[in-house]
C-alpha cells in the first residue's frame, strides 16, 4: 500500500528549482542506454533562500497585565515556523526514485502553504513575510540557520586561511592571547570576537590598511556575513607581525534571550587553536578560533571569508585619490554589495598614512552620510543620519547599532523617517536628506579635507530613481557609483544621463551578492534593534558593553506626559490617522523616536489646529472624528480635548500631537533631532507616566533640556518588537539549561555526592516554573507538541492576530546547541 505522501505528491506544489530538477533527471534517465550505468543527476549549488527561525516575523505587543483588555490592532503579521524532519544525506548519490520519495516526507509534513521557496526577486530583496495561516518552513532548516546536508561536500571544505600556523610563526600564546607572525601575501581568517594589536608590518582587514601603533581595534566576526580577512601588505624581513586577543564584549550573552544570536560565534577549538594553546589548560577557550578552511568549523556552517573584486579595489584607490574632495554617491539594486563597498570605502578613508595613498595623511576624519533606514550602518532601523568618525570599523551593523565616543565618532545629527523604506514619505525623506546636507556644510566649515561618503537604499525603481537622479543634481558629488554591472538599463541610463549634466563621472562595478545566507534582512534588522536596546556605552571604557539580561527585568524609565513636570511636549503618529481613544493601545509595546524639538515651527501645521479663531475658521481635524466647540472640548462622544500647539489630550490624559489632515504631519528637520529609539513598556494612566526603555545617553538627554529644547515621541511604521516578548522565555530556557550543565559536570568529575539532592530538586522546580510563567504570556503561545495534527488544533483555537507560536521541544537544536 502507498504511503500517504505518495498519493498526495501529484497535488502538492512545488517550487521551480524542484521542478526543473526532477525534469533534468527524467532527462537524463530516459537518454541513458541500457546497457550503460545510469547518469548521475548534476548538483547545482543551492540559490540563495531566506533562512527562517523563531524570531522572524513574531507577535506585535508587549507584555501588559492580565487585567487589560484586549488590544485593537489594525493589522499584524506573525511567522510560526515550526520544525520538520531533515533530510539525512546518504554515502554516495541517490537515485532519481529516492530523491523523489524523500521529497514527498518532507512535503508531507508542510502545512497548506505556498510555495517551499519565493521568487529570486524576493529572495535577493531578503523578504521573508508569511500571514497567520501559512505555515511554512524548509527542510533541514527548521531552525533558520544553514543545514550541512544540504551543501555539496565540495562546497563546504572552503579555503579561508593560506597561512598555516607553525611552532616558528607563533611568538608567544597563553588561554587569552596569541601573537603570530604572518608572511606577506599571506592572510588569516578568524572566527569570533577580539582585539587586534598591529606590532610590527602593515596589515589590511576590512578595506583598512593598520600600521605599526598603540591603538588596538576591536573585530566582530559572526558566521552570518563573510569573514575579515587579515592579510600582511608590508612587513619587516617580509613579516607582520600581529597579537590577537580575547574579549569579553557580552555581545555572545545575547544568546541566551535570542535564538538569532545563537551559533553565529567561534564553536570547538580548531586544530589550529590546539597548536597555539599549547601548555594552557585543556578547557582553556578563547572567544576566536583560526580557521584554515570552513570544514574546520565544529558546528559545520556555511563559512566564506570576503575577498574584494579587483574593479572592487581599483575603485576605492581612485575614489581614495580625490582626499578631502570627495563626494561619493553609492547606490545600486538590493543585495547587490552597497552597504559592503561603503563600509570597505570608509574604512579605507580612514587608515591612510605617510609612504601609502600619495602621502596622504587624514586628519579631518569621513563623513558618511547613511540614507538607508532599512539597514543602517551606524543607527537602528527607521533613521536617516550624518555620522562623523575618526576610527576604522570591524563588524557588521548591529556591533555598532549606535556611535557614541569623541575617539571614533558621533552622529552629527539624524532623523526619524518612522519607515524602513523611504517610499512611505518621500517628501520628508528628501526634507530630511537636505537638512543632512547642509550639516555636512556645516562640519566642513571645522574639517575642510573631510571627503563624504552617500549610502543610498535598494529604492533605485520607480519613485527612488527620480530622488536618486534628484540627489546627483543637487548634492555637488564627486563621484557615483552604482553597484550593479547587469542594469538594468531602465535604471542605468537615466542615472548616467543625470551624472553627466552634473559633470560627475559614474563607475559602474559588479555586484557581489552572498550566495548563503544564515539570516533574512528582517532577522537582521530585530538583530540590530536587539544590539541597540541592550546596548551600553561606560564612560572609562574604550568599547561598548552589551547587557544579556532580558528587558523586562531592567529597570524602566519613567517618564511623565502631563502634569506640572510633563517631560514631553507630545505623542506623534505617523502614516496613518489613528483616533486619540487607540493611541494608548498603538503606544504600549511599541517603539518610537524621541526626537528633540528645536523650535515651535518643527511642527508643521500646528498654527492651523489651535482651534477656532476669532474669524470661525475651523481647524484641520477631519469633522467626522473630532468636532471642537468653542471651549476645546470634544464634541462627538471622544474624550480628547484640544490644547495649545496642536496637543489633543486623549481620555488617559496622554498629549496627542495631531495636526495636518488626516494622520501627523512629520516634524520639520530643520528644527528637530532624533536623539535615538525608545521601547514604551507601558502607559501607567494612575500615575501619568510613560515606562519606556531607551539606551539613550542621560547627559544627551539632559543637553537637549538645557538648550531649551522640548522632547516629542514619534510613533512610526518600523518592525514591532517580537523579540521583546519572548526575551524573558528564552532566558528562562537558557538558565535550565546551564544549571542542567553544571549538574553534569559535578556528575562527569565525579563528585555527585556532593550535590544535595533536596536543593536540586528545589532549584530545578523553580526554574522549571520561571519557565511556565514565561511561556504563559499574552500575544505568544509555546508549542510543546510539533505533530501536525497539534499545530493545526493550536491554529483553530488561537485565532486572535497578536499570538504567537514558539518552538519548544526536548532536544531542539536551537535550545541546545550553540
Amino acid at each position: 500500500m502507498k504511503r500517504k505522501a505518495e498519493k498526495q505528491q501529484a497535488a502538492v506544489p512545488v517550487s521551480a528549482f524542484a521542478a526543473r530538477k526532477a525534469r533534468q533527471q527524467q532527462a537524463q534517465i530516459a537518454t541513458t542506454p541500457k546497457n550503460e550505468p545510469a547518469a548521475q543527476p548534476a548538483v547545482e549549488p543551492p540559490s540563495k533562500r531566506l533562512r527562517r527561525s523563531l524570531e522572524a516575523d513574531e507577535s506585535t505587543e508587549m507584555n501588559i497585565p492580565e487585567t487589560r483588555g484586549p488590544r485593537t490592532r489594525s493589522s499584524t503579521k506573525q511567522d510560526a515556523l515550526l520544525p520538520t524532519e531533515k533530510v539525512k544525506s546518504r554515502k554516495g548519490k541517490a537515485t532519481g526514485k529516492e530523491q523523489e520519495e524523500s521529497q514527498a516526507q518532507v512535503q508531507e509534513t508542510r502545512d497548506d502553504s505556498e510555495e517551499e521557496e519565493e521568487s529570486e526577486d524576493n529572495a535577493a530583496e531578503g523578504v521573508d513575510e508569511m500571514t497567520e495561516d501559512e505555515i511554512a518552513s524548509v527542510a533541514g532548516d527548521a531552525d533558520g540557520y544553514e543545514s550541512p546536508a544540504e551543501t555539496p561536500a565540495e562546497l563546504q571544505n572552503f579555503p579561508l586561511s593560506k597561512s598555516r600556523i607553525n611552532k616558528k610563526d607563533i611568538v608567544y600564546a597563553d588561554a587569552d592571547t596569541l601573537c603570530v607572525r604572518i608572511k606577506e601575501k599571506m592572510n588569516l581568517v578568524l572566527l569570533g570576537q577580539y582585539d587586534l594589536w598591529v606590532k610590527r608590518g602593515v596589515v589590511s582587514v576590512m578595506g583598512a590598511k593598520l600600521h605599526p601603533s598603540s591603538r588596538v581595534y576591536r573585530v566582530y566576526a559572526p558566521s552570518t556575513h563573510s569573514l575579515p580577512v587579515i592579510k600582511c601588505v608590508a612587513g619587516v624581513n617580509g613579516e607582520a607581525e600581529v597579537e590577537i586577543k580575547s574579549c569579553n564584549s557580552g555581545l555572545s550573552r545575547l544568546r541566551d534571550v535570542s535564538p538569532l544570536y545563537q551559533r553565529i560565534w567561534n564553536g570547538q577549538n580548531t586544530a589550529a587553536d590546539k597548536v597555539t594553546l599549547k601548555g594552557a589548560s585543556k578547557d582553556s577557550r578563547r572567544t576566536f578560533s583560526v580557521l584554515y578552511t570552513s570544514a574546520d568549523d565544529s558546528l559545520k556552517r556555511h563559512l566564506r571569508p570576503l575577498h574584494l573584486d579587483k574593479k572592487w579595489s581599483a575603485s576605492m584607490k581612485a575614489l581614495s585619490s580625490r582626499q578631502g574632495k570627495l563626494r561619493v554617491l553609492v547606490c545600486g539594486p538590493k543585495a547587490s554589495g552597497k552597504s559592503t563597498f561603503s563600509r570597505y570605502l570608509l574604512n579605507h578613508l580612514l587608515s591612510s598614512d605617510p609612504g601609502f595613498e600619495d602621502g596622504y595623511i587624514n586628519t579631518d576624519g569621513v563623513a558618511f552620510l547613511d540614507l538607508d533606514p532599512g539597514q543602517p550602518e551606524f543607527t537602528p532601523m527607521g533613521q536617516v543620519s550624518l555620522a562623523y568618525l575618526r576610527a576604522p570599523f570591524f563588524g557588521p551593523p548591529f556591533t555598532h547599532p549606535s556611535v557614541d565616543k569623541p575617539r571614533d565618532g558621533h552622529i552629527v545629527r539624524a532623523h526619524h523617517i518612522g519607515s524602513t523604506s523611504p517610499k512611505e514619505d518621500p517628501d520628508h525623506y528628501a526634507l530630511a536628506t537636505m537638512d543632512l546636507l547642509s550639516q555636512y556644510r556645516s562640519l566642513l566649515a571645522r574639517y575642510p579635507q573631510c571627503p563624504l561618503v552617500v549610502n543610498y537604499p535598494g529604492w533605485i525603481f520607480g519613485q527612488g530613481l527620480e530622488v536618486a537622479t534628484w540627489l546627483i543634481q543637487c548634492l555637488g558629488l564627486s563621484d557615483v557609483v552604482y553597484m550593479s554591472e547587469k542594469g538594468p538599463s531602465e535604471v542605468v541610463d537615466p542615472l548616467s544621463s543625470a551624472a553627466k549634466q552634473a559633470h560627475v563621472p559614474m563607475t559602474i562595478l559588479p555586484s557581489q551578492p552572498t550566495d548563503f545566507v544564515s539570516r533574512s534582512s528582517a532577522q537582521l534588522r530585530s538583530m540590530q534593534i536587539q544590539s541597540y536596546f541592550h546596548l551600553s556605552h561606560p564612560l572609562d571604557l574604550g568599547n561598548p558593553l552589551w547587557q544579556g539580561e532580558p528587558l523586562s527585568r531592567t529597570r524602566p524609565l519613567a517618564v511623565d506626559y502631563s502634569g506640572s513636570k510633563q517631560g514631553i511636549l507630545g505623542i506623534m503618529v505617523m502614516g496613518s490617522q489613528i483616533s486619540p481613544d487607540l493611541l494608548r493601545e498603538v503606544l504600549e509595546g511599541a517603539i518610537v523616536g524621541v526626537t528633540a524639538v528645536e523650535s515651535p515651527n518643527a511642527i508643521m501645521g500646528a498654527s492651523s489646529a489651535q482651534g477656532p479663531s476669532d474669524e470661525g475658521e475651523g481647524n484641520d481635524f477631519d469633522a467626522e472624528d473630532v468636532d471642537m466647540d468653542t471651549d476645546g472640548q470634544a464634541t462627538n462622544g471622544t474624550s480628547a480635548s484640544l490644547t495649545d500647539n496642536g496637543v489633543v489630550r486623549t481620555k488617559e490624559g496622554l498629549p496627542y500631537l495631531f495636526v495636518g489632515s488626516g494622520s501627523c504631519t512629520p516634524l520639520d528637520p530643520k528644527a528637530s533631532n532624533c536623539l535615538g529609539l525608545a521601547l514604551i513598556r507601558s502607559v501607567n494612566v494612575a500615575s501619568q507616566k510613560l515606562e519606556l526603555f531607551t539606551p539613550i545617553p542621560s547627559t544627551r538627554l539632559q543637553d537637549a533640556i538645557e538648550q531649551g529644547h522640548q522632547l516629542v515621541l514619534v510613533r512610526g511604521q518600523l518592525d514591532h518588537p517580537n523579540w521583546a516578548i519572548s526575551e524573558e522565555y528564552h532566558a528562562a530556557r537558557a538558565a535550565e539549561r546551564h544549571y542542567q550543565e553544571s549538574i553534569a559536570e559535578v556528575k562527569q568529575r565525579g563528585d555527585s555526592k556532593k550535590i544535595d539532592q533536596t536543593k536540586h530538586n528545589q532549584t530545578l522546580a523553580m526554574l522549571r516554573e520561571r519557565i511556565r510563567r514565561a511561556s504563559n504570556v499574552p500575544y505568544m503561545t509555546v508549542v510543546e507538541d510539533n505533530s501536525r495534527r497539534q499545530r493545526e488544533a493550536a491554529a483553530r483555537r488561537e485565532k486572535s492576530l497578536w499570538k504567537l507560536r514558539k518552538k519548544a521541544y526536548p532536544a531542539s537544536e536551537s535550545e541546545t546547541d550553540w
